[in-house]
């Protein structure tokens, strides 16, 4: 194991989950940051940590799936440590079934039941127990027990107060050096492999839900928190590059007020926007940079990336620290552009 510090590049989610599981395996690391942390598309409200569908199943979704299974326990880590709560918690997930959707949804429950662990699986339910129940045309919900939530914001700093009392170092509003390290610097690192930015727009409202299952219905996340706040997320804008709020967000929440009437007079808090990095294939990058020998990459979290952060950790460790290469192929880096 080396005992000189590791550099890590960026303080997102990516990065900081990079850093922290470096540190508990008892590698040195510093992470340098332009800006401040979750200063990117780790800076929003939404926090779902919700799975991919059980059908057609591969590589990417056992990944997920094995990072869902152990978020409990590594996140209760990052908690202890750094003695700051990230807002973690598995409540589950509603969504209201469209009418003639249910055939369909049986099929997604059975193979739930093939690739998923049982305590997780999903369930129709014509009587959900729920603090938000979303309407819904058919008058059946799918429910899952897998899905969780966490305060973006929150977990990076609950990230941050554990590598630093771990003796990592963060350096704010410093670029890191063109050295070996792991770049984990979200769109503006995502250049060289291709990909793009999505703009994300996102709200908080206060409206005090407990820790009651979060709404999936019609593409729109809503998420209850701990701190006595809903998030409703996202937009998905291709085109857009700034990162201001504006008349999408306003429809958004109009949407989930409409979804679900018990949010109707609860006021927004918070507005946010960002450009979340996607990648080519979709699938996060996660791995040794082509052509660059000591070089790292941990990107193209877009909308799983606090889902799949400790993932991309774990391997990235594991191929840093053992020389043990579990990576994807689809995950892999490809070699960049002249």
């Amino acid at each position: 194991m080396a005992s000189a510090k590791l550099n890590v590049a960026g303080a997102g989610v990516f990065g900081l989950a990079c850093a922290w599981e470096l540190l508990r395996r008892g590698q040195p690391v510093q992470v340098f940051e332009a800006a401040r942390i979750g200063a990117g598309s780790s800076g929003g409200h939404v926090g779902a940590l919700a799975p991919h569908a059980p059908e057609n199943w591969n590589p990417k979704k056992q990944i997920q799936l094995d990072a869902l299974i152990g978020a409990h326990d590594w996140w209760a880590e990052v908690a202890r440590v750094g003695g700051t709560d990230p807002g973690y918690a598995r409540t589950g997930r509603i969504q209201p079934v469209a009418e003639g959707a249910e055939d369909r949804m049986r099929e997604r429950i059975a193979a739930s039941k093939v690739n998923w662990p049982d305590w997780a699986g999903m369930e129709l339910t014509d009587s959900p127990q729920a603090g938000l129940v979303p309407l819904s045309p058919s008058g059946l919900w799918l429910i899952d027990r897998l899905t969780a939530r966490i305060s973006p914001r929150r977990a990076g700093a609950a990230l941050a107060a554990a590598i630093r009392a771990k003796g990592g170092e963060i350096i704010e509003g410093t670029p890191a050096p063109d050295a070996p390290a792991i770049w984990a610097t979200g769109v503006a690192g995502l250049a060289p492999f291709g990909g793009n930015g999505v703009k994300g727009q996102s709200a908080l409202l206060a409206f005090d839900a407990g820790d009651q299952p979060q709404v999936f219905a019609d593409g729109l996340h809503i998420v209850p928190h701990s701190d006595g706040t809903v998030a409703i997320g996202s937009t998905s804008e291709r085109d857009a590059t700034d990162t201001g709020t504006d008349h999408q967000l306003d429809e958004l929440v109009a949407k989930a007020r409409l979804y679900c009437p018990a949010l109707a007079d609860a006021p927004v808090v918070d507005r946010w926007a960002g450009i979340r990095p996607r990648a080519k294939s979709r699938a996060p990058i996660v791995g040794a940079w082509p052509g660059r020998p000591g070089h790292y990459v941990a990107n193209g979290g877009f909308k799983i990336g606090l889902a799949m952060a400790p993932a991309a950790a774990g391997m990235l460790a594991d191929l840093i620290l053992e020389g043990r290469d579990r990576i994807p192929e689809g995950f892999r880096p490809p070699m960049a552009a002249d």
